[in-house]
């Protein structure tokens, strides 16, 4: 049985549930791993395969939801979306803070407007910063200025600034996001790997559990190093471990 601080920190997993071998498969994940971590994050790949379904049956089988989305759109549009997500009860979804102040702060205020309307618990709007797909050159071919350190501390202000719960961001940029921005402001982290090599890498900036945590992460992402394992649900153990591990370094300094 997990301790106190195990449990702890298996809530800040998140399973990266975009399983594309039917809605059947991707409930066995969930039935598999539902107490070894702590949200099923539900993206664009299993939503438009299996639509509100599957969030509804991931709720039926005792698990929490990250709906990740990526809402980016002219305001009204994206505070219609974020309503309709807290329709769906989920725990945590996204927009894209590149779609400016004003459609973030509609948002906020949209999803202040429909909990209390509706008792519901509010939940976690997150604001994806930099995707951890993209470098500096990336960002240099896009015609920004700065680096994607710099251009993700900036959003992560602005994002901030119109009231949104936190960010997704690259560990890589945790910590300074975590200095300028204070520590209730949630930084969600995907790029997450361990020490084994993961087939069909996409991502450019990618660091360790461990690493993650102590530079600031609250929740971790991870998708195929738990889902190529031998043994799924030990690997989520095993990241857990890091987490804790994390949480020490960070706490230590």
């Amino acid at each position: 049985m997990m301790n106190t601080a195990n449990n702890s920190a298996r809530g800040r997993l998140i399973f990266a549930l975009d399983i594309g071998g039917g809605l059947e498969e991707a409930l066995s994940w969930v039935d598999r791993l539902w107490d070894h971590v702590g949200l099923f994050k539900v993206g664009k790949e299993s939503f438009v395969r299996y639509g509100t379904e599957i969030v509804r049956q991931i709720h039926a089988r005792g698990g929490k939801v990250f709906l990740d989305l990526k809402f980016h759109d002219i305001p009204n549009t994206v505070a219609r979306a974020a309503e309709a997500a807290c329709g769906l009860r989920v725990a945590m979804f996204n927009l894209h803070a590149l779609g400016g102040m004003r459609m973030m702060t509609e948002t906020v205020g949209a999803v202040r407007k429909f909990t209390e309307r509706s008792g519901e618990k509010p939940p976690v709007i997150l604001a994806v910063t930099v995707l951890t797909s993209l470098n500096d050159g990336d960002l240099q071919l896009l015609g920004f200025k700065g680096g994607t350190r710099e251009t993700a501390l900036h959003l992560a202000r602005l994002a901030q600034d119109a009231g949104v719960s936190g960010v997704v961001a690259s560990a890589e940029d945790a910590a300074t996001i975590r200095k300028a921005c204070g520590g209730k402001f949630w930084i969600v982290t995907p790029g997450i790997r361990g020490a084994k090599e993961v087939a069909g890498e996409d991502q450019k900036r990618i660091v360790t559990p461990a690493e993650a945590v102590s530079s600031g992460a609250d929740y971790l992402v991870v998708g195929r190093p738990i889902r190529q394992a031998a043994d799924p649900a030990g690997e989520a153990d095993a990241i857990t471990e890091e987490i804790v591990r994390g949480l020490a370094l960070r706490d230590g300094r």
